[in-house]
């Protein structure tokens, strides 16, 4: 039905829908760009499009587990991630280029990449799993100084630094050394009047420095380590700084020098196995002879017990050593001897009597007779005179040898 057939009513009731559904249209157009740009904001933020970007690079000698994509890791945080993956030319000093950038930043907001300093930082390849892959790490800076700065650097003359309004806002850019190469002034020192003095005695014309308080979203000066200071850097035109490489190899190159190392030692393993056969038929042979050895010892085994039965028994000793008549006749030996020292007793305490009466008859003699005794000392003296006369006699003078000579010289 054509549109001017229709009753105002209907006509009115129809223009109000068809607003109703432009509106709807326009409000779910509008909404659906708005999550497609806020899917597109996020996955940005996520890959760090709308943070400061520092670009390194190292070399490898394998790329195996190393992909573009791959996370960067510092300090356990993934602060970046791998850009490139590139074979060098032939003939030349490495073999495989690693891109990567540090694009994330710390709870603080400060960004990773200013914990990479000119001294300590350095690349670890790391194996990640058993199938071959690997992860590249960054270690932080000990020593040094920040490789990338966010400020764009000024040559200034002695007197433009002389004069600046605001000195403490300006600071070194270059380390300054004197003419016997000791450091004066380090990179990063406040350039207010003394500093610039002490360089203008120094015989330096311009000095590199910075404004601290302009900073970048960009990585605008890198430091230049040949020549002790930062120089100005656009990502776009410069190359990526070198970091040093500590690369371990994979996991399966590990267990291929393990199975290596196996294979090599295994004829020692079966010589070794072979020699600890031969001493468990040894063994088994000595345990046989073993037991041949204890049944041939079970009879003496019970002929010691039997003997040790007896010997617990009262005077088995004296039975196990002079059998079963040795008690008897050592107890008849004992009887006689008893017999012998009664009989013994007997007889020497008769002789004692006798003798008593023998010497009491002659204690009564010798009583009864005074004279005895001198007449037979007189008698005994007569003797021993006798004896002196036949020693002096020319005949019997040769029997009676005189040992004690008076002119004898004493013994030495």
């Amino acid at each position: 039905m054509p549109l001017q057939d229709l009753t105002p009513q209907l006509r009115t009731r129809l223009s109000r829908m068809e607003r109703a559904v432009g509106w709807f249209v326009f409000l779910a157009t509008a909404l659906l760009l708005f999550g497609f740009g806020y899917y597109v904001y996020h996955v940005a933020k996520s890959r760090g499009w709308f943070l400061t970007k520092a670009k390194f690079l190292t070399y490898v000698q394998d790329a195996s587990g190393l992909n573009v994509g791959d996370p960067v890791m510092l300090m356990g945080f993934q602060v970046g991630q791998i850009t490139s993956v590139a074979a060098m030319p032939p003939r030349t000093a490495h073999d495989i280029r690693i891109d990567f950038e540090i694009n994330q930043v710390n709870q603080g907001g400060q960004p990773y990449f200013s914990y990479i300093w000119s001294e300590g930082s350095q690349v670890k390849i790391n194996a990640s799993d058993f199938l071959g892959k690997r992860s590249l790490e960054v270690t932080r800076g000990t020593n040094g100084f920040g490789i990338y700065n966010t400020h764009t650097l000024e040559e200034l003359s002695i007197q433009q630094a002389e004069s600046l309004t605001d000195p403490d806002d300006w600071r070194l850019a270059e380390n300054i050394y004197d003419e016997n190469s000791n450091l004066v002034l380090r990179a990063y020192r406040v350039l207010d009047r003394t500093n610039v003095e002490q360089i203008a005695a120094l015989n330096h014309d311009t000095v590199w420095a910075f404004n601290d308080t302009e900073n970048h979203n960009y990585t605008a000066a890198v430091w230049n380590q040949k020549l002790q200071r930062y120089e100005n850097w656009n990502a776009a035109t410069n190359e990526p700084y070198w970091l040093p490489v500590v690369e371990s190899p994979a996991v399966t190159e590990q267990l291929q020098a393990m199975v290596s190392q196996v294979q090599a030692a295994l004829p020692g393993i079966l010589a070794l196995t072979n020699k600890i056969s031969a001493v468990l038929d040894n063994t088994a042979n000595a345990t046989s002879n073993l037991n041949k050895t204890l049944v041939d010892a079970q009879p003496l085994v019970k002929n010691f017990a039997a003997i040790s039965a007896q010997l617990r028994e009262p005077g088995g000793l004296g039975v196990w050593a002079l059998g079963t008549n040795g008690s008897g006749q050592i107890q008849t030996a004992l009887t006689n001897v008893n017999s012998l020292l009664v009989s013994t007793d007997t007889n020497l305490t008769a002789m004692l009597i006798n003798l008593a009466d023998i010497t009491g008859n002659l204690n009564a003699q010798v009583q009864a007779n005074s004279n005895m005794l001198s007449g037979i000392s007189k008698t005994v003296v007569d003797s021993d005179d006798f004896i002196q006369g036949l020693k002096h006699h020319w005949l019997l003078r040769s029997a009676f040898k005189n040992e004690n000579k008076t002119n004898t010289p004493p013994a030495k």
